[in-house]
């Protein structure tokens, strides 16, 4: 029920103003008082009960009944057959004789607009690794480093804080058991990035988790010979997703997300050292008492004790 905001009555009041008129035996001069409105709106309502019944007491569309310039049936659907054959709305315009404008508003309505409409999405395909280390998720993620809280903040543009540079956050994420380790870097150059891999293995080495695989974006750091290098020498498989497909990569995109929601913009930092610092803290919870739900409720490390074997 869409009721307007200066509206006196309700639906619920017009049936109680009909119900007090034609079941009660008031007079309609009393009801209307009763009710807050003039005895000629009493009157309609009660005209329309009459006509219809409790149904005709709810709002009337604002829509027209008849609109003169709508456009016939037909033409909608040969603009839409039109659409589907891959044209675009200017040279439907034309095909037909019509205005941009037109076609535009109609491929607008039938949800049209734009022509990867017209490709039905692929179905998502989901997958877990069964071993722990069988497949790592790398990915980094740039933060905006902290001097002081800016205009974001305060709400005031004097504050605002120019050419301070970049933090660069390094994740790296089990995909059978969800653990994962993070660093914040300097860069997201081939250096910083062998060197936090090198030390990510060595993570889940200590967790009981022989690496098997390892999957990155199409980045520089990636695809250096540095980066290789140390693949090749852990017997790793280096697996790059597909280009401009950040889903191939999902489990460490969606991990990014959750720790710049509970981590990175959870609260207001007053530098970049203290949102460093808050970092350890979080992630610890993450692996060991925060609920996942791809992991039915459980956290990561509980999952990877599981899979290997250990009694939790």
């Amino acid at each position: 029920m869409n009721v307007h905001q200066h509206a006196r009555m309700t639906v619920h009041g017009r049936v109680l103003l009909v119900k007090r008129v034609r079941a009660q035996g008031w007079r309609v001069a009393a009801a209307a008082q009763a009710a807050g409105v003039s005895e000629r709106t009493a009157y309609k309502w009660l005209a329309r009960h009459r006509a219809g019944g409790e149904r005709m007491l709810h709002d009337r569309s604002s829509a027209p009944a008849r609109c003169r310039h709508r456009l016939p049936a037909e033409t909608v659907a040969a603009i839409e057959r039109l659409r589907r054959e891959r044209l675009t709305g200017p040279a439907i315009a034309r095909k037909l004789g019509m205005a941009r404008s037109t076609v535009g508003a109609v491929l607008r309505r039938l949800g049209l607009g734009r022509l990867q409409a017209l490709d039905p999405k692929p179905p998502a395909v989901r997958y877990e690794r069964e071993r722990p280390g069988e497949l790592i998720h790398l990915d980094t993620k740039k933060l905006g480093r902290i001097a002081r809280p800016s205009h974001r903040v305060t709400g005031n543009r004097r504050d605002r804080v120019k050419g301070i540079g970049w933090d660069y956050v390094h994740v790296a994420i089990d995909d059978a058991s969800r653990l994962a380790y993070t660093e914040i870097l300097q860069s997201e150059r081939k250096e910083d990035a062998t060197a936090f891999l090198e030390r990510a293995l060595a993570f889940f080495a200590a967790h009981g988790v022989g690496v098997e695989r390892v999957m990155t974006d199409n980045g520089n750091a990636y695809r250096s010979q540095l980066f290789g290098a140390l693949v090749a020498k852990a017997g790793l498989r280096h697996i790059r997703t597909r280009p401009y497909t950040p889903k191939t990569n999902g489990k460490a995109e969606r991990f990014i997300q959750t720790s710049l929601r509970e981590w990175a913009y959870a609260q207001t930092y007053q530098t970049s050292a203290e949102r460093a610092h808050a970092m350890q803290p979080w992630i610890t919870s993450y692996n060991h008492l925060r609920p996942h739900s791809a992991l039915g409720g459980h956290p990561p490390v509980t999952r990877l004790n599981n899979l290997l074997g250990f009694d939790t």
